[in-house]
């Protein structure tokens, strides 16, 4: 009886305790268990939500956009949330031990209470969450701000200068466009780059400042997407209804527009750009290419030339990458330091490579040994085959044609920093035929002409005053080794130019080479005749040359081009000349040849012969020239100052002789000549043909007047050169301009050298 008691006062007390919950709470507590699950569930689906918004979130701030600040609220509270459901389940287990009676009534009825209120007033609020997390848009853009800032060099070298100009360019109203140009990695982009910064802490009123890599393949509509990315038109339109929204956009805005790397004209209408210079809000377009001629088919007001560094920026440069440990890891370093970045020439690129390639050589063997290879074939000094060379070979590549590369291949036949004669060039083009198809010495000059200008504007060759033009060293490494390396089939030259040759190179390098040059050494004798039968151009010009052995050429029946100006120890030709049949230009300037072999007419195919100053020139064998039937061009100004003329040459006596002869040359249209009389000058006046052809002029120790009336000359038309030396009988020379400018215009006489 005292158990059963027990219990039952037990159980009394319970049920009056349980009695005391109202019925609306109870709820709490008899649903505990199953709200409990139903709180798992529903985290579950709000977890499940929150990472889908996170997923759209994640993908529109991959595109530049802002997460929407009742996004970001709503992801936060959820978090929140998430933390304390994750506490309650924690302790869940422990409360559901404290329910009895299946779980409508609890041992500790407040905790009860307490605990399964919080787990009601969690499941209303996900329930609000769920709600709320349904968001039709979950970001927007990001206001541009008006520049981006690119990557760049923290210490830049050697651009202050044109930065300057550029910067006051900006300022100034009336330029619109302005143009950037230089041959590649001199640092066009590097100097756009700080124009594009210089604007995020220089005080400019431009709305937005917009950058595109243009690039030689880009496409209208692909220069149309950048610049609609930047100001916010992302519409998928019509290439014609893009540009209409562009330009409504940014003909209400100040703009900058920075287009790097134009290859050609592009039309600012297509792409639907306001045009600078009517534009109203004084926007502001810079452009960077490596063709000048893009600058006047842009319209540029104005156009800078970036330049290679000069030997103190070049240095510090250099210096930057190699590093002060470096130089300072032996006493011989620097010198050797200042000889490597001066076969850099200057250019920046070339000086960055070379200098962290050399950041970690310390000793002068390694500095010795590299020097030798950028001399001897610099594309196998590290860095410069994959980072310098693939560049500059891009504006080889992008010439416009064949005889365009081809022109400019042959410009490093000649040594480094050497100043090619444009005529020169032009008539060694002609002896290669280069410029076949084009009528009359004019239209082939004009044609050489106008691609030396092409290669000019492209900058690949650099212009020395009027008459001259050279090749960055950089440029001439590159155009050898696509010559010697990259297009070794189809040209395969040999150049050993300006590099101290005592002798030529071992016959068996001259195999299969189909251009050679050895110009500017010192070697004196050509003995061995080497085997070369494709050669179509040969250099031997400025050297000691005394000798030519007589089979020397027995074994080039292709060579159309011989140079062998400048030999001024050179005084015979050797007779196995007569073996190039296939010659065109032959070119003997300068030397101390004192006799043309009768030989030299089996040159039948022979368009220019050049004999200038071959003051020691005895003899021209009679009915030699006649025998040059295809001549063109005929040079022989200061020929034959010898006294000692033999009486079989065309030279003998006052010139007739010559002055019969070069008329029955019909294709002459190129002759500068020395005379030394009258009467043969006035038998030169009298062939119509010679008054178009003669060039220059020369009357030397004419005996045979006292006066003479410059206006006998005036219809020599392209005469562009007269000199008189030692005319001692002259007494009276006749000028009167205003007769001579009657005949003559437009031509005129460029000057008198010498009068008595």
């Amino acid at each position: 009886m005292g158990n059963v008691l027990g219990i039952q006062i037990s159980c009394d007390a319970l049920f009056n305790g349980c009695t005391n919950c109202t019925r609306r709470n109870a709820a709490y507590v008899s649903q505990l268990e199953d709200n409990l699950a139903n709180l798992q569930t529903q985290l579950q689906k709000l977890i499940e939500a929150k990472d889908d918004v996170m997923t759209r979130v994640a993908n529109a701030e991959q595109h530049q956009m802002r997460r929407l600040n009742k996004v970001q609220g709503w992801l936060s509270r959820v978090e929140s949330v998430e933390a304390e459901v994750g506490e309650l389940i924690r302790h869940s287990t422990r409360e559901i031990d404290k329910l009895c009676l299946g779980g409508y009534c609890s041992k500790n009825c407040q905790s009860s209470y307490n605990f399964g209120k919080k787990v009601s007033k969690k499941l209303q609020l996900m329930d609000t969450l769920m709600g709320e997390g349904a968001f039709d848009v979950v970001a927007e853009k990001v206001p541009q701000p008006a520049v981006d800032e690119r990557p760049l060099e923290p210490t830049i070298v050697g651009l202050d200068s044109t930065f300057d100009k550029v910067w006051r360019c900006l300022i100034q109203e009336q330029v619109g466009i302005i143009g950037l140009y230089g041959m590649g990695g001199v640092g066009k982009t590097t100097l756009l780059t700080q124009i594009n910064n210089k604007f995020l802490d220089a005080p400019n009123n431009f709305d937005v400042v917009i950058w595109v890599v243009v690039s030689k393949d880009m496409q209208l509509e692909s220069v149309q997407e950048k610049i609609g990315e930047r100001i916010g038109f992302l519409e998928n339109r019509s290439l014609e209804e893009k540009a209409s929204g562009i330009f409504k956009i940014l003909s209400k805005k100040k703009f900058l527009l920075l287009l790097d790397d134009i290859w050609e004209r592009i039309d600012l209408a297509k792409l639907g750009v306001p045009f600078p210079a009517i534009s109203k809000n004084a926007s502001k377009i810079i452009f960077t290419t490596r063709l000048e001629n893009v600058c006047g088919l842009i319209e540029a007001q104005k156009k800078f030339k970036v330049e290679c560094l000069g030997d103190n920026e070049a240095w510090e440069l250099f210096l930057q990458k190699v590093g002060e440990e470096t130089l300072g890891s032996h006493p011989d370093i620097p010198e050797l330091a200042k000889t490597v970045a001066k076969e850099c020439c200057g250019l920046p690129l070339a000086l960055i490579t070379t200098g962290r390639a050399m950041s970690g050589k310390k000793t002068p063997e390694e500095w010795n040994y590299s020097i030798e290879m950028l001399r001897r074939s610099a594309s196998e000094f590290p860095g410069m085959e994959k980072e310098v060379y693939p560049l500059l070979k891009f504006s080889y590549d992008s010439l416009s044609s064949d005889v365009l590369r081809f022109c400019l291949l042959y410009c490093s036949l000649f040594p480094e920093d050497y100043h090619i004669g444009k005529i020169e060039l032009i008539e060694c083009w002609i002896g290669e035929g280069f410029l076949n198809g084009y009528e009359g010495i004019n239209g082939v000059h004009n044609k050489g002409h106008y691609i030396i200008g092409v290669l000019v504007q492209a900058c690949l060759l650099e212009e020395v005053g009027s008459d001259y033009v050279k090749m960055h060293d950089v440029i001439r490494d590159i155009a050898l080794w696509i010559a010697c390396e990259v297009e070794k089939e189809n040209e395969n030259f040999l150049v050993s130019a300006g590099v101290e040759l005592t002798k030529p190179p071992e016959v068996r390098k001259w195999e299969d080479r189909r251009k050679i040059s050895l110009m500017r050494n010192k070697i004196v004798i050509l003995s061995k005749p080497p085997a070369c039968p494709r050669p179509l151009t040969l250099f031997l010009g400025i050297n000691r040359l005394d000798t030519i052995s007589s089979d020397f050429f027995d074994f080039m029946p292709s060579l159309k081009v011989l140079n062998l100006s400048k030999n001024r120890s050179l005084s015979q030709l050797p007779s196995g000349v007569s073996k190039l049949v296939s010659l065109q230009y032959l070119n003997l300037s300068e030397t101390s040849i004192k006799e043309l072999p009768h030989e030299l007419k089996a040159l039948t195919k022979l368009k220019c012969l050049n004999l200038e100053y071959t003051r020691y020139l005895q003899k021209i064998p009679r009915q030699l020239l006649c025998s040059f039937s295809g001549l063109e061009v005929l040079r022989m100004l200061d020929c034959g100052y010898s006294r000692k003329i033999a009486e079989d040459s065309v030279q003998f006596g006052g010139s007739e002789i010559l002055v019969e002869e070069l008329i029955t040359l019909e294709h002459l249209n190129v002759l500068s000549v020395t005379l030394k009389s009258f009467g043969a000058l006035q038998r030169l006046l009298s062939c119509q043909q010679l008054h178009s052809s003669t060039r220059a002029l020369e009357l030397r120790r004419c005996e045979d007047s006292k006066s003479w009336n410059i206006l006998s000359i005036a219809d020599l038309k392209y005469l562009d050169k007269l000199d008189f030396a030692y005319c001692t009988s002259l007494e009276v020379l006749r000028v009167n301009y205003a007769e001579v400018r009657t005949t003559r215009e437009p031509y005129g006489f460029i000057a008198f050298k010498e009068l008595p």
